[in-house]
């Protein structure tokens, strides 16, 4: 890097006709001579609905250097920035004289602890913990927060036994009343990042963007400007950036050709949606990556489908429906399906967390400078059981968080102790959230 006594500003941009694009960190942005400030730890949140299944999920042993379960497999190559949990519960999923209803608790609570109002219309849960987190650390970057997923993002009408479809469909409450739509469509969300936030012409930015041309060309002057007052390390960050944007809006321009193409006769299929899920959740994962290494936002919530969801997997054999088979009443070729479904969900994470640790992020990875909580406030989908939960959590905070073990806790620890101990390590100290006790101390 070269010494200057100037340095770009943390929150750079380049504009043009309409539209904005941050910039990746670069050395650049850090003051001469200041390189061992401490990284900022992204926070993200990936929510699987349904519960799994337990014996195929649990390792086979505990402590550091576990032996992974077969559904967690796919995570080893990960292991030295892994903890995986055991003991965990969200207690205030149960009905607790509510009756049914368990999927829109469990949506509810898992990251607010809080036991939701049985309406359809008079909304009641918690502040989650991406929220809480988002008050904070929204002064540091554009947005909030971003909440992501790939199915229904309604909130009105009635999706599971008297609750509101803001129950099942998502994880993300920023007040008690006031629960936060996901987006699903990658088209939106990459609008929502690029677009230009000061014009309020919706319409004619959507259109500019919709073009053939890429975002890349209306800010080329600047890029190439700014490329030649860069350093060699620099220029690869940059360079590795804009190759990211482009493969992004590439992928969403084939989806929209492809969505162009098909005949539907009966109803018409949202633009920039992959017809098929992996693809689907892979280009919000890349959009999830491109936000942190932008730094437009810290706190991410990713629901890789709504809680209860009936979603068939084809591709995979799969046409039944995903919470229907989970009820298997012992079923072994049920229970067979049902494991399928559940590596396909770790597999995509695992895609996500090797797109997190391939970049660069002050000195070492976005891995490394992340926590990315993963898991469900089901764990057997069959019972409806809300203890015992799957919860894994990826990452090395910024090298506060020690990897390769499994913990476990006495059975129905809070799961809220464990968010109360992220929020600590990306400089949220909160005190209560939900139903915790206190916080845990593996992450310090």
């Amino acid at each position: 890097m070269i010494l200057t006594k100037k340095a770009l500003p943390r929150r750079a941009f380049l504009r043009g006709m309409g539209v904005t694009m941050a910039l990746p960190l670069l050395d650049a942005m850090t003051p001469a001579l200041a390189a061992s400030a401490k990284p900022p730890v992204r926070l993200g949140f990936v929510y699987v609905p349904n519960g799994v299944i337990m014996d195929k999920w649990r390792p086979i042993s505990d402590g550091p250097n576990f032996q992974f379960g077969p559904t967690m497999k796919p995570l080893e190559p990960f292991r030295d920035r892994l903890l995986v949990f055991s003991g965990l519960a969200q207690v205030q999923g149960r009905a607790l004289g509510d009756g049914a209803g368990d999927h829109a608790r469990a949506g509810a609570t898992w990251l607010t602890g809080v036991h939701p109002k049985k309406s359809e219309i008079n909304l009641r849960a918690g502040v989650s913990a991406d929220q809480i987190a988002a008050q904070t650390l929204r002064q540091y970057t554009q947005f909030g927060s971003l909440e992501l997923g790939i199915e229904s993002n309604q909130l009105a009408g009635n999706c599971d036994s008297g609750y509101s479809c803001a129950y099942t469909n998502t994880i993300s409450w920023r007040s008690e009343m006031t629960p936060l739509p996901v987006e699903n469509n990658p088209r939106a969300i990459f609008e929502r990042m690029f677009g230009d936030g000061e014009s309020t012409d919706a319409a004619a930015r959507l259109a500019l963007l919709e073009s053939q041309r890429s975002i890349l060309d209306y800010v080329n002057s600047g890029l190439k400007r700014l490329s030649g007052k860069l350093g060699p390390s620099d220029r690869s960050k940059l360079n590795e950036y804009t190759d990211a944007v482009r493969d992004i809006e590439r992928r969403i321009q084939k989806a929209e050709q492809q969505n162009a193409s098909v005949k539907l006769p009966v109803m018409e299929r949202p633009s920039a949606i992959p017809d098929e899920f992996e693809d689907h959740v892979k280009l919000v994962m890349d959009l999830q990556v491109l936000a942190y290494q932008s730094d437009l936002t810290r706190v991410i919530t990713l629901m890789m489908a709504r809680e209860g969801s009936n979603r068939p997997y084809r591709n995979i054999g799969i046409s039944d429906g995903h919470h229907n088979i989970t009820h298997h009443q012992n079923d072994a070729d049920k229970i067979a399906k049902v494991t399928k479904i559940n590596e396909v969900h770790v597999k995509l994470f695992a895609y996500l967390l090797e797109r997190m640790r391939a970049t660069p992020d002050n000195g070492s990875n976005l891995l490394e400078n992340s926590l990315i909580l993963y898991g469900s406030s089901i764990s057997d989908g069959n019972l409806h059981t809300h203890h015992d939960l799957p919860i894994v959590l990826a990452g090395g905070g910024a090298g506060q968080v020690k990897g390769n073990r499994h913990l476990m806790y006495p059975k129905e620890t809070p799961l809220n102790n464990l968010l109360l101990s992220m929020l600590e390590t990306a400089g949220v100290p909160t005190e209560k959230l939900g139903d915790s006790t206190s916080k845990l101390d593996c992450l310090a």
